[in-house]
């Protein structure tokens, strides 16, 4: 699947409207942007529908399996910044337990942004 990327116009746009932000750790995050990853799975429901930003954690996952499925390795992609953003078009509840985010429409952003406020595990509003 080919990359949806923002132009700088877009990402100006997109700033002054993208409200929030969740927060996954690397390599999740790039297999969203890769269009691999369609769903997250999370202990919360949630009603937040449409765009948000993705904000790679500070924290990688130490699951070689994952970032083998991303094509990268761990330290070689970005953390703690926003990388992208996504739709969230449903969240249901999951038969393992929790809930599942049904995630659509990856666009990954040309140049990285770092939030001004503290990102937190769930959502947070990023200020960028």
């Amino acid at each position: 699947m080919t990359h949806c990327e923002f132009s700088e116009a877009d990402e100006v746009t997109k700033v002054a409207t993208i409200q929030l932000a969740i927060s996954i750790r690397q390599p999740y995050v790039e297999q969203i942007l890769q269009g691999v990853k369609k769903y997250e799975y999370r202990s919360t429901l949630t009603h937040i529908r449409g765009r948000v930003y993705l904000y790679a954690a500070k924290t990688p996952v130490d699951d070689s399996a994952e970032w083998r499925k991303a094509g990268s390795e761990r330290g070689k992609l970005p953390t703690g910044v926003l990388v992208g953003s996504i739709v969230i078009s449903g969240c249901k509840p999951w038969w393992r337990g929790g809930f599942r985010y049904k995630l659509e429409a990856p666009k990954r952003l040309r140049r990285y942004l770092e939030p001004n406020s503290q990102p937190t595990p769930k959502f947070f509003k990023p200020r960028v």
